[in-house]
């Protein structure tokens, strides 16, 4: 806590020794006119040590300005509209830091600025897609049609039909949405040009469904030189009985039943093998 209120004052002290620093090189600068001049070395060191020194309090002023004010702002106005802050203050503040110590070392702004200029067309061009989702998200903020915890749903033609969800995060380039089958990211280009409306009364998002359990692995074969399992009696198969083997008789023909005497089947009849 202690920490977290010397952060402002540490930010402030930055911030005064930026404006010194910069003063003194600034008049430094007047003594001679410029870093490669002879006979104005003591000059030129402090003026040269001065701008590094502006350089380095401006950024830790900028930075810790920014976050303060997103400490202040977030309890009121949500962490999207303090991030929109402080991305703000940070840019600010790196683009005067950077005009402001190239003029200290006496390096011409204006055709910096000018291809500055052109570079950012460039940019801009290239990362039209990134761009627009950042503007259209200033837009939401601004705009606001839903806040954080709303149930809404989307429907556009580049989102396939209908999104639903409950709103957990507006972005500055993407809108997180919870929905049944897990949180989605939307860009905010998509959602800028959806039409954007409260799920009807009553209606609740189902749950998702659980996963399907895991099939349990196979058990892991014993180890070499370790004696195999016992079969129980379930894993025994019993062969089925086959036909009994018929002994021969002497003559060469299979012996029949009891009572035959030349193999052929049925039961022993008195006469008839011809002894009467």
């Amino acid at each position: 806590m202690v920490r977290r209120k010397a952060r402002p004052w540490k930010s402030i002290i930055a911030l005064v020794l930026a404006i010194g620093a910069a003063s003194v090189s600034g008049w430094a600068r007047t003594r001679f006119g410029h870093f490669f001049a002879d006979g104005y070395f003591i000059s030129q060191v402090i003026g040269a040590g001065t701008a590094i020194g502006f350089c380095v309090f401006a950024s830790a002023a900028t930075i810790g300005l920014s976050a303060q004010a997103r400490d202040v702002i977030e309890p009121v106005a949500g962490t999207s509209h303090a991030a929109v802050v402080r991305y703000t203050l940070v840019l600010v503040g790196a683009v005067t830091t950077l005009v402001v110590t190239l003029v200290l070392f006496g390096i011409p702004v204006g055709q910096l600025l000018l291809g500055g200029a052109l570079t950012s067309v460039f940019v801009g061009i290239a990362a039209q897609q990134a761009l627009s989702n950042v503007f259209a998200g200033l837009v939401l903020l601004l705009a606001r049609p839903f806040k954080v915890g709303d149930s809404i749903r989307l429907r556009a033609g580049a989102l396939s039909g209908e999104l639903g969800g409950t709103v957990s995060e507006i972005g500055i380039t993407y809108l997180r949405l919870a929905t049944p089958d897990g949180v989605l990211y939307v860009p905010n280009s998509q959602v800028l040009n959806a039409v954007v409306g409260p799920l009807p009364p009553g209606t609740r998002l189902p749950s998702p469904s659980p996963p399907a359990p895991a099939a349990a692995p196979p058990p892991p074969p014993p180890p070499p030189g370790t004696l195999s399992p016992p079969v129980t009696a379930a894993q025994t198969v019993t062969a089925a009985p086959g036909p009994a083997s018929v002994p021969a008789s002497p003559d060469g023909a299979s012996a029949g039943p009891v009572g035959t005497t030349d193999g052929a089947g049925g039961a022993y009849r008195p006469g008839s093998s011809g002894e009467q």
